[in-house]
Protein backbone atom coordinates (compact mmCIF):
# COMPACT_ATOMS: atom_id res chain seq x y z
CA UNK A 1 0.00 0.00 0.00
CA UNK A 2 1.05 3.45 -0.89
CA UNK A 3 2.21 5.82 2.14
CA UNK A 4 1.21 9.32 1.95
CA UNK A 5 4.57 10.60 1.36
CA UNK A 6 4.98 8.31 -1.79
CA UNK A 7 2.11 9.45 -3.79
CA UNK A 8 2.57 13.19 -2.72
CA UNK A 9 6.59 12.77 -4.26
CA UNK A 10 4.74 11.01 -7.67
CA UNK A 11 2.21 13.83 -7.70
CA UNK A 12 4.88 16.68 -7.68
CA UNK A 13 6.80 14.73 -10.22
CA UNK A 14 3.72 13.90 -12.51
CA UNK A 15 2.24 17.64 -12.31
CA UNK A 16 5.80 19.10 -13.03
CA UNK A 17 6.86 17.03 -15.62
CA UNK A 18 3.79 16.76 -17.78
CA UNK A 19 4.38 20.33 -19.01
CA UNK A 20 8.20 20.38 -19.19
CA UNK A 21 9.17 18.84 -22.05
CA UNK A 22 10.94 15.78 -20.34
CA UNK A 23 9.16 13.20 -20.01
CA UNK A 24 6.38 12.16 -17.07
CA UNK A 25 5.66 8.90 -17.61
CA UNK A 26 9.32 8.42 -17.80
CA UNK A 27 9.98 10.59 -14.91
CA UNK A 28 7.02 8.36 -12.96
CA UNK A 29 9.04 5.68 -13.37
CA UNK A 30 12.37 6.82 -12.45
CA UNK A 31 10.70 8.23 -9.22
CA UNK A 32 9.51 4.50 -8.39
CA UNK A 33 12.54 3.01 -9.00
CA UNK A 34 14.31 5.37 -7.01
CA UNK A 35 11.74 5.14 -3.95
CA UNK A 36 12.09 0.97 -4.53
CA UNK A 37 8.53 0.36 -5.57
CA UNK A 38 7.89 -3.12 -4.88
CA UNK A 39 3.72 -2.69 -5.53
CA UNK A 40 1.58 -4.88 -8.70
CA UNK A 41 2.43 -3.42 -12.00
CA UNK A 42 -1.37 -2.56 -11.90
CA UNK A 43 -1.42 -0.53 -8.78
CA UNK A 44 1.22 1.76 -10.18
CA UNK A 45 -0.42 1.94 -13.43
CA UNK A 46 -3.92 3.05 -12.09
CA UNK A 47 -1.71 5.45 -10.27
CA UNK A 48 -0.08 6.99 -13.22
CA UNK A 49 -3.89 7.20 -14.88
CA UNK A 50 -4.98 9.43 -11.85
CA UNK A 51 -2.46 11.80 -11.73
CA UNK A 52 -2.28 12.10 -15.96
CA UNK A 53 -5.97 13.08 -15.49
CA UNK A 54 -5.41 15.60 -12.48
CA UNK A 55 -2.54 17.40 -14.84
CA UNK A 56 -5.22 17.16 -17.66
CA UNK A 57 -7.78 19.38 -15.66
CA UNK A 58 -4.69 21.42 -14.57
CA UNK A 59 -4.62 22.12 -18.17
CA UNK A 60 -8.38 22.80 -18.64
CA UNK A 61 -8.06 25.43 -15.84
CA UNK A 62 -4.95 27.07 -16.92
CA UNK A 63 -6.52 27.38 -21.21
CA UNK A 64 -10.19 27.63 -19.46
CA UNK A 65 -10.85 31.21 -21.52
CA UNK A 66 -9.54 29.27 -25.14
CA UNK A 67 -11.64 26.09 -24.14
CA UNK A 68 -14.41 27.59 -23.11
CA UNK A 69 -13.93 29.65 -26.20
CA UNK A 70 -13.97 26.70 -28.43
CA UNK A 71 -17.59 25.67 -27.61
CA UNK A 72 -19.23 28.85 -29.54
CA UNK A 73 -19.97 26.02 -32.60
CA UNK A 74 -20.67 29.07 -34.51
CA UNK A 75 -17.61 29.98 -35.55
CA UNK A 76 -15.32 28.31 -38.46
CA UNK A 77 -12.64 28.75 -36.74
CA UNK A 78 -13.83 26.77 -33.67
CA UNK A 79 -14.85 23.76 -35.56
CA UNK A 80 -11.56 23.47 -37.26
CA UNK A 81 -9.95 24.17 -34.33
CA UNK A 82 -11.41 20.65 -32.93
CA UNK A 83 -11.05 18.96 -36.23
CA UNK A 84 -7.65 19.42 -35.72
CA UNK A 85 -7.92 18.17 -32.25
CA UNK A 86 -9.49 15.01 -33.14
CA UNK A 87 -7.60 14.13 -36.01
CA UNK A 88 -4.49 14.75 -33.69
CA UNK A 89 -5.91 12.24 -31.23
CA UNK A 90 -6.21 9.34 -33.60
CA UNK A 91 -2.86 7.80 -33.81
CA UNK A 92 -2.44 7.53 -30.29
CA UNK A 93 -6.44 6.71 -29.52
CA UNK A 94 -5.75 3.65 -31.72
CA UNK A 95 -2.36 2.40 -30.58
CA UNK A 96 -4.10 2.87 -27.01
CA UNK A 97 -7.02 1.42 -28.53
CA UNK A 98 -5.37 -2.24 -29.72
CA UNK A 99 -1.91 -1.97 -28.46
CA UNK A 100 -2.66 -1.07 -24.71
CA UNK A 101 -1.50 -4.41 -23.40
CA UNK A 102 2.24 -3.80 -25.20
CA UNK A 103 2.28 -0.46 -23.99
CA UNK A 104 1.24 -1.16 -20.19
CA UNK A 105 4.26 -4.05 -20.70
CA UNK A 106 6.56 -1.08 -21.44
CA UNK A 107 6.11 0.07 -18.51
CA UNK A 108 7.49 -3.04 -16.25
CA UNK A 109 11.55 -3.20 -16.07
CA UNK A 110 11.98 -0.37 -17.81
CA UNK A 111 14.42 1.70 -16.38
CA UNK A 112 17.01 1.60 -19.55
CA UNK A 113 14.83 1.92 -21.99
CA UNK A 114 13.29 5.67 -20.20
CA UNK A 115 16.90 6.72 -20.14
CA UNK A 116 17.28 5.74 -23.71
CA UNK A 117 14.03 7.80 -24.71
CA UNK A 118 15.01 10.36 -22.52
CA UNK A 119 18.20 11.02 -24.48
CA UNK A 120 16.51 11.08 -28.07
CA UNK A 121 13.96 13.35 -26.21
CA UNK A 122 16.91 15.76 -26.00
CA UNK A 123 17.65 15.49 -29.21
CA UNK A 124 14.67 16.38 -30.51
CA UNK A 125 14.43 19.38 -28.58
CA UNK A 126 17.83 20.50 -29.20
CA UNK A 127 17.08 20.62 -33.13
CA UNK A 128 13.55 22.09 -32.21
CA UNK A 129 15.02 24.67 -30.35
CA UNK A 130 17.70 25.66 -33.48
CA UNK A 131 14.53 26.43 -36.00
CA UNK A 132 13.47 29.94 -36.48
CA UNK A 133 10.44 31.30 -35.14
CA UNK A 134 7.50 29.86 -37.12
CA UNK A 135 4.13 31.78 -38.77
CA UNK A 136 1.72 29.25 -39.03
CA UNK A 137 -0.87 28.01 -37.28
CA UNK A 138 -1.78 24.38 -37.12
CA UNK A 139 -3.68 22.96 -40.03
CA UNK A 140 -4.69 19.68 -41.51
CA UNK A 141 -1.23 18.70 -41.96
CA UNK A 142 0.14 19.61 -38.89
CA UNK A 143 -2.22 18.17 -36.95
CA UNK A 144 -1.55 14.67 -38.56
CA UNK A 145 1.97 15.15 -37.67
CA UNK A 146 1.51 16.30 -33.91
CA UNK A 147 -0.68 13.24 -33.51
CA UNK A 148 1.95 10.89 -35.00
CA UNK A 149 4.84 12.43 -32.66
CA UNK A 150 1.92 12.02 -29.91
CA UNK A 151 1.79 8.28 -30.83
CA UNK A 152 4.99 7.60 -30.67
CA UNK A 153 5.37 9.69 -27.11
CA UNK A 154 3.56 6.33 -25.56
CA UNK A 155 6.86 5.03 -24.84
CA UNK A 156 7.91 5.78 -21.91
CA UNK A 157 10.60 8.30 -21.82
CA UNK A 158 9.86 10.00 -24.93
CA UNK A 159 8.17 13.30 -24.18
CA UNK A 160 5.01 13.91 -25.01
CA UNK A 161 4.73 17.75 -25.03
CA UNK A 162 8.84 17.88 -26.06
CA UNK A 163 7.79 15.65 -29.11
CA UNK A 164 4.87 17.32 -30.31
CA UNK A 165 6.16 20.55 -29.17
CA UNK A 166 8.81 20.03 -31.84
CA UNK A 167 6.76 18.94 -34.33
CA UNK A 168 4.98 21.59 -33.96
CA UNK A 169 8.10 24.04 -34.27
CA UNK A 170 9.37 21.96 -36.78
CA UNK A 171 6.81 22.28 -39.19
CA UNK A 172 6.97 26.05 -38.40
CA UNK A 173 3.99 26.50 -36.13
CA UNK A 174 4.27 29.76 -34.32
CA UNK A 175 5.91 28.51 -30.57
CA UNK A 176 2.83 29.37 -28.18
CA UNK A 177 0.52 28.00 -30.82
CA UNK A 178 2.49 25.05 -30.62
CA UNK A 179 2.94 25.16 -26.70
CA UNK A 180 -1.46 25.50 -26.19
CA UNK A 181 -2.20 22.85 -28.67
CA UNK A 182 0.08 20.26 -27.33
CA UNK A 183 -1.91 20.95 -24.37
CA UNK A 184 -4.78 20.94 -25.39
CA UNK A 185 -4.37 17.56 -27.74
CA UNK A 186 -4.01 15.27 -24.83
CA UNK A 187 -6.99 15.99 -22.77
CA UNK A 188 -9.74 14.16 -24.65
CA UNK A 189 -7.47 11.03 -24.39
CA UNK A 190 -6.53 11.24 -21.03
CA UNK A 191 -10.34 12.06 -19.55
CA UNK A 192 -11.10 8.55 -22.40
CA UNK A 193 -8.68 6.58 -20.54
CA UNK A 194 -9.75 6.91 -17.53
CA UNK A 195 -13.64 6.95 -18.45
CA UNK A 196 -12.96 3.56 -19.58
CA UNK A 197 -11.20 2.46 -16.73
CA UNK A 198 -14.36 3.74 -14.90
CA UNK A 199 -16.57 1.61 -17.06
CA UNK A 200 -14.30 -1.36 -16.83
CA UNK A 201 -14.29 -1.49 -13.37
CA UNK A 202 -10.65 -1.26 -13.78
CA UNK A 203 -8.54 -0.40 -10.67
CA UNK A 204 -12.03 -0.39 -8.65
CA UNK A 205 -11.27 -2.38 -5.11
CA UNK A 206 -7.78 -0.61 -5.38
CA UNK A 207 -9.62 2.94 -5.30
CA UNK A 208 -12.00 1.96 -2.22
CA UNK A 209 -8.62 0.34 -0.50
CA UNK A 210 -6.19 3.44 -0.80
CA UNK A 211 -8.68 6.54 -2.19
CA UNK A 212 -6.72 8.72 0.32
CA UNK A 213 -3.41 7.91 -1.58
CA UNK A 214 -5.21 8.31 -4.80
CA UNK A 215 -6.55 11.95 -3.44
CA UNK A 216 -3.17 13.26 -2.22
CA UNK A 217 -1.76 12.14 -4.97
CA UNK A 218 -4.51 13.81 -7.33
CA UNK A 219 -3.98 17.22 -5.47
CA UNK A 220 -0.50 17.32 -5.34
CA UNK A 221 -0.68 16.67 -9.74
CA UNK A 222 -3.34 19.09 -9.94
CA UNK A 223 -1.64 22.13 -7.80
CA UNK A 224 2.26 21.30 -9.73
CA UNK A 225 0.62 20.85 -12.92
CA UNK A 226 -0.74 24.46 -12.86
CA UNK A 227 1.83 26.27 -12.19
CA UNK A 228 4.02 24.34 -14.62
CA UNK A 229 1.99 25.07 -17.68
CA UNK A 230 2.18 28.77 -17.29
CA UNK A 231 5.76 27.93 -17.09
CA UNK A 232 6.53 25.88 -20.00
CA UNK A 233 4.06 28.21 -22.45
CA UNK A 234 7.04 31.44 -21.20
CA UNK A 235 10.04 29.14 -21.76
CA UNK A 236 8.50 27.70 -25.26
CA UNK A 237 8.05 31.36 -26.65
CA UNK A 238 11.35 32.50 -25.21
CA UNK A 239 13.51 29.13 -27.16
CA UNK A 240 14.96 28.03 -24.08
CA UNK A 241 14.10 24.41 -24.78
CA UNK A 242 18.03 23.88 -24.72
CA UNK A 243 18.14 23.40 -21.33
CA UNK A 244 15.84 20.54 -20.97
CA UNK A 245 17.82 18.91 -23.63
CA UNK A 246 21.26 19.00 -21.08
CA UNK A 247 18.83 17.75 -18.10
CA UNK A 248 17.50 15.06 -19.98
CA UNK A 249 20.83 13.78 -20.81
CA UNK A 250 22.49 14.72 -17.57
CA UNK A 251 19.38 12.32 -15.43
CA UNK A 252 19.31 9.79 -18.37
CA UNK A 253 23.41 9.25 -17.88
CA UNK A 254 23.01 9.62 -14.10
CA UNK A 255 20.11 6.40 -14.25
CA UNK A 256 21.99 4.57 -16.47
CA UNK A 257 25.13 4.48 -14.11
CA UNK A 258 22.98 4.01 -10.64
CA UNK A 259 21.46 0.95 -12.61
CA UNK A 260 24.44 -0.64 -13.39
CA UNK A 261 26.36 0.31 -10.29
CA UNK A 262 23.39 -1.06 -8.47
CA UNK A 263 23.39 -4.12 -10.72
Amino acid sequence: MYSWLEPLILGIVQGVTEFLPVSSSGHLELAKYFLGEDRVSEQSVYMSVILHFATALSTIVYFRKEVWSLFNLSKLANRKYIGYIIISMIPAALVGLFFDDLISSLFTNSIILVACMLMLTGCLLWFADKERKGSKTVGIKESIWIGLAQMIALVPGISRSGSTISASILLGVRREEAAKFSFLMVVPLIIGKMLKDILDGTGEAMIANNASQYIIGFIAAFITGLLACGLMVNFVKRAKLKYFTIYCFAIAIFTIIYYYLKS
